[in-house]
């Protein structure tokens, strides 16, 4: 059975940090892409950062210089950090897994709330 766990959202300021984590279980982590998306209110889920098995790695424009995704295939988890937060950032971030070709699979979080205000 598939879990992705989000986990470290929250309120912060804008400039500040944020780290969010995605524990993964009943996959073999090591062959997927795993990604983190964003969902703000009325609007699109939109692709934030990815990272393929082999370690590549892009981002959204708009966080590009500002965050940072990585993987630890010997914890299964995917860290998303966040800098140089702005009220923009505020969405639910959500963890995805997927394996790229026909019959692959593609597995969703329940995401975290990240807050930017003061």
């Amino acid at each position: 059975q598939v879990q992705l766990v989000e986990s470290g959202g929250g309120l912060v300021q804008p400039g500040g940090s944020l780290r969010l984590s995605c524990a993964a279980s009943g996959i073999r982590f090591r062959i997927y892409t795993m990604g983190w998306y964003r969902q703000a209110p009325g609007k699109q889920r939109e692709l934030v950062a990815r990272i393929t098995s082999g370690g590549s790695t892009n981002y959204a424009d708009s966080v590009k210089g500002r965050f940072t995704i990585a993987r630890d295939n010997a914890k299964n988890t995917v860290y998303l950090q966040m800098n140089s937060l702005k009220p923009g950032d505020r969405a639910v971030y959500y963890c995805n897994a997927a394996l790229p070709g026909s019959g692959g699979g593609n597995y969703w979080g329940q995401g975290t709330q990240v807050t930017v205000s003061s």
